[in-house]
């Protein structure tokens, strides 16, 4: 982990090109610019490579999904590719249909992912296990989510982050346990997938991605348990949840929440 990339991301403001979900595209501008990322939500096929080839990292989210979204991600991950810049790819509820997983399934065919980010049933479902339908429960124990994400990686040729209760970061060979985080940020919409958001703005200023993404969901967790301690109810916890994420720095940032599991 490099505690110094949060004050990185605000020193160096790399542009973040996300096609999201209508649900947290709010949430995830907002998100990326309380962390010193520039945000763009660019999603018309006509542009999305050119806005691709222009931004530090992509990232593409499949929560909502139509007939056009498919040639949008390959488009703009093909640019991507080409550019050299990172990718995350966040396959949000690809468990609960047919139509998810064959998507889910021909961008991961057509464009080189750095980082895939999910829970545990999404990454399961990803390496064809019989996970939930809707994808969130799967994996019970360290060693089911070790091999989650291990095989995932493998697979994929890439980072995988399995977040949950307790967060792994896989390159399919050394495997990172982080521990943190509140379940109101599980009842919160938009947390996981402005995470994938946060990540994408970490692999912007930092190469190596297991380093980039343990240190985003690290801080992240931390983010989530300052907010909590602030939080009445569900009403206010992404307020104070943004907040926290404007203020974190390398000095705020535990050291103690990361275990090399395998």
């Amino acid at each position: 982990m490099k505690r110094d990339l949060w004050d990185k991301v605000r020193a160096e403001r790399p542009l973040i090109h996300n096609i999201t979900n209508i649900v947290v595209a709010n949430f995830s501008a907002n998100g990326l610019l309380a962390i010193g990322a520039a945000p763009v939500m660019a999603s018309a096929v006509e542009e999305v490579a050119e806005m691709a080839s222009l931004s530090d990292a992509l990232v593409l989210n499949i929560g909502t999904l139509d007939a056009m979204t498919e040639r949008t991600m390959i488009r703009a991950g093909q640019a991507a590719n080409q550019a050299g810049s990172p990718i995350v790819f966040d396959p949000v509820g690809v468990g609960a249909t047919s139509f998810r997983r064959d998507v889910a399934q021909a961008i991961l065919q057509s464009v080189r992912a750095t980082v895939i980010r999910g829970n545990a049933g999404e990454i399961a479902t990803l390496i064809g296990l019989d996970a939930a339908a809707r994808g969130v429960d799967a994996g019970e124990t360290r060693d089911d989510l070790n091999h989650i994400a291990r095989e995932a990686a493998k697979r994929y040729n890439c980072v995988v982050a399995v977040t949950g209760e307790t967060d792994l970061v896989s390159d399919g060979d050394v495997t990172i346990e982080i521990k943190g985080g509140t379940e109101a940020m599980a009842r919160t919409t938009g947390t996981g997938c402005l995470l994938s958001a946060v990540v994408g703005a970490f692999l912007a200023v930092e190469r190596d991605a297991v380093t980039a993404t343990a240190t985003a969901l690290a801080g992240y967790a931390r983010c989530g348990e300052l907010a909590t301690a602030l939080t009445d109810g569900p009403g206010d916890f992404p307020v104070h949840f943004l907040n926290e994420l404007g203020k974190m720095t390398a000095v705020e940032l535990p050291s103690d929440r990361i275990e090399v599991v395998s």
